[in-house]
């Protein structure tokens, strides 16, 4: 893939995870365990693994802006830092956002065919973290679509290099 084609794919994951970072955390400076709580009724150690993994979310993209922000104010555009930058931003951010480590929640994948949304919740959520998820997971999908490339490429160069 030429530098070119690399670095607008770069540009694009940049633009996408400051989005993420930003909507992220305005809802999570803005919202507690409580205001959920009212909201909808439901078992609290849920609620705080929700949070969690928004949390831990928003951390994973704001390391993956902050990196994509380096790569790109080079004077010099290394193609090789900006395809392991992509690569790890596939894996922290887009993996964990359709399938979080602490299993929040879970992606439905068979709704990808039927145009309906993929993230399935183990228990009822409050309307606000649910639209929280909905907003975020068309650009999610979209970047994972982008970046799925770097899923084998980045690694069959690797595994060459040894």
């Amino acid at each position: 893939m030429g530098n070119s084609m690399v670095q607008m794919q770069l540009e694009e994951v940049k633009s996408f995870l400051g989005e993420s970072v930003e909507k992220m955390n305005s809802f999570l400076n803005g919202t507690t365990i409580r205001m959920l709580q009212d909201e909808s009724s439901g078992d609290e150690a849920y609620y705080q693994s929700l949070l969690s993994t928004v949390r831990r979310l928003a951390v994973y993209c704001e390391e993956g802006y902050e990196t994509c922000k380096i790569v790109l104010g080079n004077n010099t555009f290394h193609k090789g830092a900006a395809e392991k930058t992509l690569y790890k931003v596939f894996h922290q951010c887009i993996e964990e956002f359709f399938s979080p480590k602490n299993d929040a929640w879970y992606e439905d994948s068979r709704s990808a065919y039927t145009g309906k949304n993929s993230i399935k919740y183990h228990q009822s959520v409050p309307a606000s973290f649910a639209a929280l998820i909905k907003g975020l997971e068309g650009s999610f999908q979209h970047i994972r679509e982008e970046l799925e490339y770097y899923e084998t490429d980045y690694r069959t160069k690797m595994m060459h290099s040894k």
